[in-house]
């Protein structure tokens, strides 16, 4: 198919790992490739326009921008007469991600969350996890979710906690839920081989099988694993009944579901019902629908559903995949229909990037990035600010947590419309306020139609440009600035920017 690119009309694609190459126009010549399952983060075969048009397929394809057009290479659902890129996306949410009006755990909003990744790696221990969350209290900062990382188990499919490391799992859940904490448990859909786990399931038919029906040992960061084939009715009771296990023995309250990549699978799998490499990423997303709290990386045409999405991991870096790929990326979240996404961990998760500069941590940018995630749907904290950063940077990252807190009512009550209207709670700026050139702006965003989030993005400024839509608005000093218009900021590095829309929301 080809079609034509209109004057000043921008185009933005759902690949949430590509957010800073969007949008589109008819200038640009870019390659929109669906097909590809290296993607680490959500995606959905959506093209939207600013004209109010767009682009759908069930299946994957590629899309060609250049000399003005739109080529695919495969048939795609073109749909026009929306008028904005508002009306576009709340078109092609009704026709093919509806939101259902099931809600997401308001706790994931109202409360800044935790992750023990940074601070204990691979070498996770009830000492160490103990002593995290008690530092959290001990500074001042808000009880909420807790996920224990990668590492709690011995191997991939045994879910019983390390005895070294853990002489009371238990006690250790039940100390944490007296401290005020919700705890999830980090999982991946992936079977060690060699394994009792590997042992069991193999022989009943649980294990994927590639092309020539051998038991699929695939590749992926942490080494070789066997891939549970959740297309299998009797492999998902089986996975969901060792969870629901942990959370009845430990009292776990829910699960970090990492992995399931596109790029684990393959379309030519031999599954006990046939389903595609992304068809399998959607699967297991479906599958965490079961648990109230859940949180994954990867998806496949997941928007509208009950699922916390966080970006992947970000290095300990300004400008490569770092902080600048913060707003575009969740930008890209929002318009696919990932309304409940979180912005990775403050200061970045990759940890080989964190342990690569952990003599010479770049404390500005964590500060940056604390007050950047602040006013986004969720923020995350993994590695300790109180550990890694002085005593006045330590308050302004306090105060950036605080800030969120004060917000968990409005982003809370944002949740529960997105559940059933399929609003974004983090709105691009063209969406909310369309012909009044914002195609283009990727480094401040609107949380709900009220309140419009302009952080520091680059290490040394202390102001900012912002781009302030028609109409009046408050800044976070009580002042008042007439819109229609880009003003110049202050922006100490104490200052995160905002503006609040004033006349109602």
């Amino acid at each position: 198919m080809n079609i034509k690119i209109l004057p000043n009309e921008y185009w933005w694609a759902g690949i949430v790992n590509e957010g800073t190459r969007m949008p589109l126009g008819v200038e640009d010549r870019a390659v929109v490739d669906f097909r590809n399952v290296k993607t680490p983060n959500q995606a959905s075969p959506l093209l939207l326009s600013s004209a109010g048009r767009y682009l759908w397929s069930d299946s994957p394809y590629t899309a060609v921008f250049e000399d003005g057009e739109i080529r695919t290479d495969a048939p795609v659902e073109q749909k026009e007469g929306f008028g904005t890129l508002k009306g576009a996306y709340l078109a092609a949410m009704k026709a093919h991600f509806p939101f259902a009006g099931e809600d997401v755990e308001p706790l994931f909003f109202s409360r800044p969350q935790y992750n023990t990744w940074i601070e204990l790696m691979y070498d996770q221990t009830q000492e160490g996890i103990l002593r995290y969350a008690e530092g959290i209290l001990e500074h001042g900062l808000p009880a909420g979710i807790l996920m224990i990382d990668e590492g709690w188990a011995e191997d991939y499919g045994r879910f019983s906690f390390r005895a070294g490391a853990f002489p009371d799992p238990k006690g250790m859940m039940e100390r944490l839920h007296e401290m005020g904490f919700r705890l999830m448990l980090w999982i991946t859909p992936y079977i060690s081989p060699d394994s009792a786990a590997f042992r069991e399931l193999e022989p009943k038919g649980y294990l994927l099988k590639d092309a020539s029906g051998e038991t699929a040992v695939r590749r992926w960061w942490n080494g070789l694993s066997a891939v549970l084939d959740l297309t299998n009715p009797a492999c998902e009771a089986w996975f969901e009944g060792k969870l629901r296990g942990m959370m009845e023995e430990y009292g776990v309250d829910g699960f970090k579901f990492d992995g399931g990549d596109p790029d684990m699978y393959r379309d030519d799998d031999r599954t006990f019902r046939p389903a595609s490499a992304w068809e399998q990423t959607r699967i297991y997303g479906l599958f965490g629908k079961r648990f109230a709290l859940n949180e994954f990386r990867a998806g496949w045409r997941l928007g509208g559903q009950p699922l916390v999405m966080r970006l992947a991991d970000k290095l300990h870096s300004w400008e490569e995949n770092g902080l600048n790929t913060l707003i575009p990326n969740s930008l890209i979240q929002s318009l696919s229909g990932y309304a409940y996404h979180c912005p990775d961990m403050i200061g970045g998760g990759e940890y080989q990037s964190f342990r690569e500069n952990a003599s010479h941590l770049d404390t500005e940018l964590v500060v940056r990035y604390a007050q950047a995630a602040a006013l986004c749907p969720m923020m995350q904290f993994s590695a300790a600010p109180w550990r890694i950063l002085d005593e006045a940077q330590f308050a302004i990252v306090k105060q950036a947590a605080l800030l969120h807190e004060s917000f968990g009512p409005y982003i809370a009550r944002l949740a529960k419309e997105a559940a059933r209207t399929g609003e974004p709670i983090l709105r691009h700026m063209a969406y909310a306020f369309p012909g009044q050139g914002m195609e283009r702006v990727s480094d401040q965003f609107m949380l709900g139609a009220e309140i419009l989030a302009a952080p520091v993005l680059k290490k040394g400024e202390r102001s900012r440009l912002v781009k302030l839509p028609e109409g009046s608005w408050e800044d976070m000093e009580g002042r008042l600035w007439e819109g229609g218009r880009t003003v110049s900021v202050d922006a100490p590095l104490e200052k995160l920017v905002w503006f609040r829309k004033t006349g109602g929301r």
